[in-house]
């Protein structure tokens, strides 16, 4: 693929998401529309498109003070793209900037072309001096929108800088290791052997030092391995399956704690998720893993189109949420959300939660799990649930910031008296 044309597709798919896209969705819309891109032009352009938005604050600011008006929405991508390869990337600096304005001089008549060609090369002449000022508005500092930082300053006064500069890293690759199998040392030790090292995060968690494809890890296709992150394999021990019990996890696709939960003890598993092909997802892992369970594509609160009046021991309750804890992977999701949205996906939370409860035995109990660090959706909302559930006790609820090894989540055990 051309640098000319990463940028064009890198540019039309960032212009996507700001008007409100989500970010894998016109990626694979994008990639099923060009079929003559390998594998490697898929690879760069998703890694185009996920910088810029990493960094968009800073993008964006830098765009705003180089012009005196504004320019079309589709130059302002543009130039987010290539101030973005000039400033963040190895490219050649001479091809970003030639390819950018023969880009432009194809939109709108090329009235803009000039506009493009000053605006990067002056960057590359005053790029210190530039980012120094952009730097000073806190958008830009922590490529985040303003009421997100303050959120934050809020509720986590002695996190919040750690936090926000975890969010603008690239995630790492983390692996959970199966304990049918073996472990996190003997494991590491095949590592090392195919020439990839990793690091031990706890007995059966593995960091690599660099991300590779899961075609290189060795036994990847046998089960002996899944790739997670860390702090989403926490859930599992949380819960603490035990052989013989009937457990339900309500929102499993694409499956990676369903199949842990199966790793961890011989239980029964009800797997239910609302979109039939992400269900899919949760059964290829499944068959990987060499393990099954029962499989129903349904909405969780819809009781009467898929539980058959027996009581589960236990429920993983990975309800939908803002993904607010997961902006590393999933950089769209800062400039997408609105501060309402916290409370809206509380909400819907809320009608799920009281449905599921009435599944579970007496004496059992219920994981509510978020990838969230949103309060309304995290101890807010334990707080209501408890208010609504007199048979309802918190025996523990744990928050994970988001930090080098891991994404952000909140987990709360609720038992059922």
């Amino acid at each position: 693929m051309s640098m000319a044309r990463a940028q064009q597709l890198a540019a039309n798919i960032i212009g996507e998401v700001l008007n409100g896209c989500n970010l894998n969705e016109i990626l694979i819309q994008v990639i099923q529309q060009h079929s003559e891109l390998s594998a490697s032009d898929r690879a760069a352009l998703q890694d185009l498109t996920h910088g810029s938005l990493r960094y968009l604050g800073l993008l964006q600011q830098l765009v705003q003070q180089m012009t005196t008006a504004s320019p079309p929405a589709d130059i302002r991508h543009l130039l987010i793209i290539a101030l973005y390869q000039l400033h963040f990337t190895r490219n050649a600096h001479h091809a970003v900037v030639n390819e950018a304005v023969n880009h432009a001089r194809r939109l709108h008549g090329g009235r803009y072309q000039k506009l493009v060609n000053a605006l990067l090369r002056r960057f590359l002449r005053e790029h210190e001096d530039l980012l120094a000022n952009a730097l000073k508005q806190d958008t830009a500092r922590f490529n985040l929108p303003a009421w997100w930082v303050n959120y934050l300053k809020k509720h986590y006064p002695q996190h919040w800088h750690n936090m926000v500069t975890a969010m603008t890293k690239h995630p790492p690759m983390t692996l959970r290791v199966n304990r049918r199998y073996t472990d996190a040392e003997q494991y590491q030790t095949k590592l090392a052997a195919a020439g990839i090292p990793a690091r031990i995060l706890d007995t059966h968690s593995i960091m690599l030092q660099q991300a590779v494809a899961v075609s290189k890890l060795p036994d990847f296709a046998s089960g002996h391995v899944s790739v997670q992150d860390f702090g989403a394999q926490q859930a599992i021990p949380l819960l603490n399956p035990q052989s013989g019990e009937r457990i339900l996890d309500a929102c499993a696709a694409p499956g990676g704690k369903t199949g842990h939960m199966l790793e961890w003890a011989d239980c029964d598993v009800t797997a239910l998720d609302i979109d039939s092909q992400r269900l899919e997802r949760v059964q290829e892992n499944l068959q990987r893993l060499h393990q099954q369970a029962h499989l129903h594509c349904a909405d969780a609160k819809d009781l009467h189109s898929w539980y058959d009046g027996n009581t589960f021991d236990a429920i993983l309750a990975d309800v939908p949420c803002t993904a607010s804890g997961v902006v590393k992977r999933h950089p769209d999701i800062k400039w997408l959300r609105q501060p309402q949205d916290g409370q809206k996906t509380a909400l819907q939370q809320e009608a799920l939660l009281d449905n599921l409860w009435l599944t579970l035995k007496s004496g059992g109990r219920l994981l509510l799990a978020t990838c969230s660090i949103f309060t309304e959706e995290n101890q807010q909302q334990v707080t209501r649930f408890l208010t609504r559930h007199a048979d309802a006790r918190e025996r523990l609820s744990r928050i994970l910031l988001p930090n080098s090894r891991q994404d952000g989540f909140f987990y709360a055990l609720i038992d059922k008296i």
